[in-house]
């Protein structure tokens, strides 16, 4: 089949590979146009576009589709369906009926569950056993379109939100591909949702993302799992008087208690409202991550020492 292809970041990736590998036509590749990023804040391109022209696909990066004169070059490609991967703009009427069969989205959720922007941090944070991808097609309510396909996984107890991540971008590439098959022999079924079982998975803010140690051990571990690697979640030390953030990579659950946020051994255990959470991996500021000894060779914090 003919395919519009639509994504921006490296979730999106593995379905452009897939989709090319299986034989599709890919009639254009949209991304978001490049951005400022790094120190110098030179013009990135995004991993969709980079790997779209390494693939000789053309490429189209406008800063909206709402203009009539974009609307009118995404229907002169004359697709058979368009792929939208975390594309990040709003699809108009005009373009979600510019192909012959529609446009299919790849959610990072089980569906009406985690509709929205941050799906797979919501799902760890709020402590589901496991998520999923749904392949919707896509309508003009957000994430509300009909089901066509649906594949399931565990999130393991120390999974992080990137690890999910990867593991999810994998998964819906294979999922995509099975679909637009279905697709081309006319065989996809799609299923309406149930709006009143739907949940919201919000944007990410940076006033939710301080641990608050007086929590219960399991909701400070999900929290710290579902923020990592980015934006992650933080604490402060304090260190020749000076307060310090340390972000936390990587926790795990121990058995033991104490006052919140105290630290009770040399091995970076902190408790917790109830229980407590080894910390694994942790990131000071200005420096790569690193693992728990590493970091307490490097600062003042014995044992009874209270993380803030």
């Amino acid at each position: 089949m003919r395919i519009i292809f639509m994504g921006t970041p490296d979730f999106a990736v593995p379905a452009l590979l897939s989709i090319a590998k299986a034989g599709h036509e890919i009639a254009a590749v949209y991304s978001q146009p490049p951005r400022p990023a790094g120190r110098g804040m030179a013009l990135r391109k995004s991993p969709v576009q980079a790997e779209a022209e390494a693939l000789g696909l053309p490429v189209s990066v406008p800063a909206g589709l709402k203009s009539p004169a974009e609307q009118k070059r995404f229907a002169a490609l004359e697709a058979d369906a368009a792929v939208i991967v975390a594309y990040g703009l709003i699809l108009p009427a005009a373009v979600l009926n510019g192909t012959r069969r529609g446009v299919f989205n790849i959610h990072a959720s089980l569906l009406p569950r985690w509709r929205g922007a941050a799906p797979i941090n919501r799902a760890i944070m709020a402590g589901d056993a496991e998520s999923g991808v749904s392949i919707m097609r896509v309508t003009e309510g957000l994430d509300e379109g009909p089901v066509c396909l649906m594949e399931r996984l565990t999130i393991e107890a120390d999974m992080t939100a990137g690890e999910l991540h990867d593991a999810l971008s994998a998964l819906g590439a294979e999922l995509m591909v099975e679909a637009l098959f279905s697709l081309g022999q006319g065989t996809l079924h799609c299923v309406a949702q149930d709006d009143e079982a739907a949940t919201y998975a919000a944007k990410l803010t940076n006033e939710e993302t301080r641990i608050d140690w007086a929590l219960p051990a399991q909701e400070v571990h999900d929290h710290v799992r579902g923020l990592s690697p980015y934006p992650g979640a933080w604490f402060q030390i304090v260190q020749n008087g000076t307060a310090e953030r340390v972000k936390v990579q990587g926790s795990t659950l121990e058995k033991a208690r104490g006052a919140p946020g105290t630290l009770l051994d040399d091995r970076l255990t902190v408790a917790c409202g109830d229980g407590a959470v080894r910390l694994t991996r942790v990131q000071r500021a200005g420096k790569k991550p690193m693992l728990a000894d590493a970091f307490l060779r490097g600062v003042e914090l014995p044992p009874s020492s209270r993380l803030l």
